[in-house]
């Protein structure tokens, strides 16, 4: 009879192996950061940081995922931008920028209609 099947343990993911990892670091008291680190990290992420991974079916792969994302995650919040040196155009860059102005201007000028006093 369609409907009567009482569903028994298992299922679906009834053999799913638990693998997932999750790997902290605790920012605030970690002795391997120097102060300007520590402080950086503290700012950007806060006390712990924090990854996981269970895409992989081995404890130790997902282990080691996490780990990496955990080392990415902080390399890109330690990650400083070079301040950047603002540059004025060359002498010859804006001679090139007027003549082109002016080359446009006379292109523009020659498509007008002629005036009365011409």
């Amino acid at each position: 009879m369609a409907g009567d099947h009482v569903g028994g343990p298992g299922g679906q993911h009834a053999n799913r192996s638990l693998t997932a990892v999750e790997v902290r670091l605790d920012i605030a008291e970690s002795r391997s950061l120097g102060p300007r680190q520590r402080a950086r990290l503290l700012e950007r992420i806060g006390p712990v940081a924090r990854a996981s991974a269970s895409e992989r079916r081995s404890q130790a792969r997902n282990r080691e995922l996490a780990l990496e994302r955990l080392c990415a995650r902080l390399a890109a919040a330690l990650h400083v931008d070079a301040p950047r040196r603002p540059t004025a155009p060359t002498r010859r860059a804006r001679a090139q920028r007027l003549g082109d102005k002016r080359r446009r201007g006379e292109s523009k000028q020659l498509r007008r209609r002629p005036t009365a006093d011409d």
